[in-house]
C-alpha cells in the first residue's frame, strides 16, 4: 500500500523511476530498523488510514513519509533532521518549494504540536491518534515504546514518560481539531491517566 502511494505521489512531479525506486528503498529502510517497534512502516499507514476521509494535499503525504524518518531516542532533533532530509529529496523531486516549505515546517511541528493551519491540526492529530485507541492497542502501543527506548532504565523511563504524558493533559485539549477531538479525546484522556497510574506503581 505504502510503496503503491509513494510512486504515485512522487510521479506527480518527475518520472525519474529509478530516483523514486531510490528514495522509497531509504524510507521502507528507515523505518524497519531493528530499534524501531512503533515507529515503524505501520504507524505511517495508520495515519494514512485516519486521513482517509480527507482529501490529501501533497504537503500532508510528503509529511507522512518523512517525519519519523530520522529517529533515535537519545536525541532530541530528531524532527528537525528528519525535516531537512526531506527537504533534500523533495529537490531531488522537483516538488516545488513553496510545498517543500510547508512540508519542512509540519515535520517540524511534530516536536511540540504547535499548529498554524488546517493541514497542521490534521496531521498532527492523526499522529497522535494511538493515544485515544481501544486499550488493548494502546497496551501494545506502550509496550512498543518502551522497546524503543530500551536503553534507559526502568526508573530513567518512567521518569521521562510521565513528563511527556503529564504534558498532555496540562493542555485544555489533545487534540486540534474538531474531527479527532469528538473521535478520540476522551479514550486518549483515559488511556493516558491509566498509564500514569501505572508508572507510578514501584517495580
Amino acid at each position: 500500500m505504502l510503496e503503491n502511494k509513494f510512486y504515485t505521489l512522487c510521479q506527480k512531479f518527475t518520472n525519474n523511476h529509478n530516483l523514486i525506486k531510490t528514495l522509497w528503498s531509504e524510507i521502507s529502510v528507515s523505518y524497519s530498523t531493528k530499534n524501531r517497534h512503533y515507529h515503524t512502516l505501520s504507524h505511517l499507514e495508520s495515519i494514512y488510514n485516519q486521513l482517509e476521509p480527507f482529501k490529501l494535499t501533497s504537503t500532508l503525504e510528503f509529511s507522512i513519509f518523512y517525519h519519523d524518518i530520522i529517529y533515535r531516542v537519545q536525541e532530541k532533533d530528531n524532527e528537525e533532521k528528519s525535516a531537512l532530509l526531506a527537504r533534500k529529496q523533495l529537490i531531488k523531486l522537483g516538488v516545488p518549494i513553496q510545498t517543500i516549505k510547508k512540508v519542512y515546517k509540519l515535520i517540524v511541528a511534530t516536536h511540540n504540536h504547535k499548529v498554524s493551519s488546517v493541514d497542521y491540526s490534521l496531521f498532527l492529530d492523526a499522529d497522535l491518534s494511538i493515544l485515544g485507541s481501544e486499550l488493548e492497542v494502546y497496551k501494545i502501543y506502550i509496550k512498543n515504546i518502551r522497546k524503543e527506548y530500551f536503553i534507559y532504565s526502568d526508573k530513567e523511563y518512567k521518569e521521562g514518560r510521565r513528563k511527556i504524558l503529564e504534558k498532555f493533559l496540562e493542555k485544555d485539549r489533545i487534540y486540534i481539531s474538531n474531527y479527532f477531538y469528538t473521535r478520540y479525546e476522551q479514550k486518549a484522556q483515559k488511556n493516558i491517566k491509566s498509564e500514569l497510574e501505572s508508572l507510578s506503581i514501584k517495580s
